[in-house]
């Protein structure tokens, strides 16, 4: 694959949420991926299902290795002291009680960088706790934040822990990391908590609260669906538009397209006004299909855009243009973001079966063909299990 990562080789210990979304995009900016998953199939709690579906795995080979034993370790460490980055998605303490932790590992290879993906990081009274996006959002304050006026908080998926303030925090926090050993020759711990990347996406907020423009309740300022001017609104067929006319240009505009004159409105900032500004809008609006008004603010500065679902996104005119969905084998996906001038990735491999491709990778990293013999006959490496 081309791309700007092209050359770097990442070891990936297996996990689910932030861990692979972080793989994937290694992968998906050209680096050498392979992803040790364990010997039996991983409970995730959903259906079984194939291998193409596991969109977060693309881009990577998989070998199944049993880290339990003393053989299965020896491998990890083996590629470990030929990968430049290995990350791992563990409670603190597990890949040290394996002997994988980073000093083990940098033993045979000092420039290696070491990333680790948890809720709560690496030490503190909650360091040790299980949780999930929505426990980590709560706790920077995030989820507390989102949500309409007099109504509970909303989880926005799982988009702010796992994988804003997760994945995406491991993958830069890996590359910066990456930068540095070059120059220092020495690898380090990139220890990256869903809990403190989902505060750090909360920066804006925090600073417009501290400076007192920023009320500490839902629904009541002006990007928390507080402000009439923005928020999402139903058509007269049932589905919704979006509307994001905070500069005072794109909101004289919008009001424009909707019919509206400006003289018969309150005043855009006035917060006492944004009642009779909402039902206005919100009356507008309704009379007409999101086809219509997606006609009419056409080529517009309104800000105004259609609410998509998940089956429509591909079909839509801008999307198709920039190629921003792919359809792979039955499977809508993203296609790689963001992208290069120069070294443009090409798109991801699929997902592959579990533990298929254990010998190949064992080969090329450097294993001889009686080595892989014995560590198949010793079940050290492969999959116990061909069902997901």
């Amino acid at each position: 694959m081309m791309g700007p990562l092209a050359g770097f080789r990442i070891v990936e210990m297996a996990g689910i949420g932030p861990g692979p979304f972080a793989a994937t995009l290694f992968a998906d900016m050209g680096a050498e991926v392979i992803r040790v998953d364990r010997q039996e199939a991983t409970d995730l709690g959903l259906p079984t299902r194939e291998a193409k579906y596991d969109v977060l795995h693309r881009g990577r080979r998989s070998l199944c290795v049993d880290v339990k034993s003393e053989a299965g370790r020896a491998v990890v460490k083996r590629l470990a002291a030929r990968a430049d980055a290995l990350i791992e998605g563990y409670r603190p303490g597990v890949m040290e009680r394996l002997g994988l932790g980073p000093e083990d590992l940098w033993q045979a290879n000092p420039k290696l960088v070491y990333g680790r993906m948890t809720g709560f990081g690496q030490e503190g009274p909650m360091a040790e706790r299980a949780g999930h996006d929505i426990n980590y959002i709560a706790l920077s304050g995030a989820l507390h934040a989102i949500g309409r006026k007099d109504q509970a908080p909303v989880p926005p998926l799982n988009l702010l822990g796992d994988f804003g303030g997760g994945g995406m925090f491991l993958a830069f926090g890996v590359v910066c990391a990456l930068l540095e050993a070059q120059k220092s020759g020495k690898g380090q711990v990139v220890d990256s908590a869903m809990v403190d990347g989902a505060a750090y996406l909360m920066a804006l907020m925090f600073g417009l609260y501290s400076r007192g423009v920023w009320r500490d309740e839902r629904g009541v300022n002006i990007l928390d669906t507080g402000a009439p001017w923005y928020d999402v609104y139903p058509t007269k067929d049932g589905k919704w538009l979006a509307v994001g006319a905070i500069e005072k240009r794109f909101y004289e505009e919008f009001v424009q397209g909707l019919g509206l004159s400006m003289a018969e409105l309150p005043k855009q900032h006035d917060i006492n006004g944004w009642p009779k500004l909402r039902r206005r809008f919100a009356e507008v609006i309704a009379a007409r299909t999101r086809e219509e008004w997606e006609r009419v603010f056409e080529g517009k500065d309104a800000c105004v855009s259609p609410v998509l679902s998940l089956a429509e996104v591909d079909g839509h005119p801008h999307n198709k243009v920039r190629g921003t969905f792919l359809n792979r084998d039955g499977v809508l996906q993203p296609a790689p973001a963001p992208r290069f001038s120069r070294t443009q990735c090409e798109t991801s491999a699929p997902p592959r079966t579990r533990g298929a491709d254990t010998e190949a990778v064992l080969r090329d990293w450097g294993f001889a063909a009686p080595e892989i013999e014995e560590l198949k006959a010793a079940g050290a490496v492969g999959a116990r299990n061909v069902e997901r």
